[in-house]
């Protein structure tokens, strides 16, 4: 039997191939650089037609987050296009902690993520795509240390200044899918949610505040192996230029309402984290925020309020953090949006647990949440 193939040479690929046994391969995952992060992997094996792919990738037990494994499914695709999910099981005893994933493809390639990638030529489609749109200013705030381009898109006429941004976290790709619904949504001449927002706000939009980490596989961090979500309070230009570029396009413009979108390695469910624990914290902020959590479950059954984060101490908040930065900075509603790498528990989809479709209808959720909120 000839033998499978495996590279990871290419955009965000991570994986380093152990040793291939026919049709099983023992791997692991490379670190973010000049950090010890690691946990998102994506890699193509080919020669795989038909075969029994056992795909062993080890020493997760200190990975950045062990308990993410179990239950956790890898994401296959054999087109690039539709992302579905590969039968996986975690055995923290076995080889430092291995996740075994099994699959048989039909196609003589097939490609496995910890998630749907969201690659870099698919962003700058997006940009592009969105920046032709009527009444859309594309702008770039700045630049990240290798180079590339921090993308703002702006639209509206209103006067409430509404931030989205993500990918700070660049392994967190379903943020980005989340970007392209809420984008879409946005520039929809025929979506009357869209048209009444545009009215009332002036939407900045970074679709990836992260693009060095993305390209390069990375889980967590840029190039420098900075964690741009712990640079908020002190941005730097020579590790987190992104991150200044952002903040300083923010204090010239104000915010209002501001989401910082992410994914969870642990936890099945999509869910916010606020501002509690700010040195300036509001009963009146603090109902803001809740509201619009209100609004949201409501609106959504992928939504809900039960499972999240440990809520921050009086005057304990890390303002480091970008939601609680801005919620000190500014007086903003700040919030930071969580979706999983598992699946939504309340609504498991066994076919692709959460997804990129998924990820991209919570955009437009948000969007009408938001409204509600703008209006009550």
């Amino acid at each position: 039997m000839t033998q499978i193939e495996i590279t990871a040479a290419f955009d965000s690929g991570n994986i380093e191939v152990l040793s291939i046994d026919g049709a099983a391969a023992r791997l692991a995952i490379r670190k973010d650089r000049n950090s010890d992060f690691f946990q998102w992997f994506h890699f193509r094996v080919a020669n795989c037609a038909g075969k029994d792919l056992v795909l062993k990738i080890t020493g997760l037990e200190q990975s950045a987050y062990p308990g993410g494994w179990p239950g956790y499914r890898a994401a296959v695709s054999e087109d690039r296009e539709f992302w579905g999910r590969a039968e996986s099981s975690y055995d923290r005893g076995e080889d430092g902690g291995t996740l075994t994933i099994r699959y048989r493809p039909t196609a003589n390639l097939a490609w496995f993520a910890y998630f749907a990638p969201y690659s870099m030529e698919r962003h700058h489609d997006l940009v592009s795509a969105i920046a032709l749109a009527d009444g859309v200013t594309h702008r770039v705030l700045g630049y990240s240390l290798e180079g590339q381009p921090i993308d703002c898109l702006e639209l509206g006429e209103g006067e409430r200044q509404v931030w989205l941004y993500a990918r700070q976290h660049p392994g967190e790709s379903m943020a980005e899918w989340w970007m392209e619904g809420a984008l879409e949504c946005l520039t929809d001449p025929a979506d009357p949610v869209a048209r009444r927002l545009r009215q009332l706000c002036r939407f900045h939009i970074v679709p990836n505040a992260n693009p060095d980490g993305s390209c390069r596989g990375h889980l967590r961090t840029n190039a420098a192996g900075i964690n741009l979500n712990r640079e908020w309070a002190e941005p730097s230009a020579d590790k987190s230029p992104e991150v200044l570029a952002i903040r300083t396009a923010m204090d010239e413009t104000g915010v209002h309402f501001a989401m910082d979108v992410h994914g969870d390695e642990a936890i099945p469910a999509v869910f916010l984290a606020g501002f509690e624990g700010i040195p300036s914290w509001t009963a009146e902020l603090q109902g803001g925020f809740d509201r619009y959590k209100a609004i949201l479950a409501r609106r959504t059954p992928d939504f809900q309020t039960r499972l999240g984060y440990p809520v921050a101490g009086k005057g304990k908040a890390n303002l480091t953090m970008s939601t609680n930065q801005l919620a000190e900075r500014f007086g903003a509603v700040s919030m930071t949006l969580e979706m999983p790498f598992k699946d939504n528990d309340d609504l498991p989809c066994a076919a692709q647990g959460w997804s990129p479709e998924r990820s991209a209808i919570l955009g437009r959720d948000c969007l009408g949440a938001l409204l509600e909120w703008l209006e009550e």
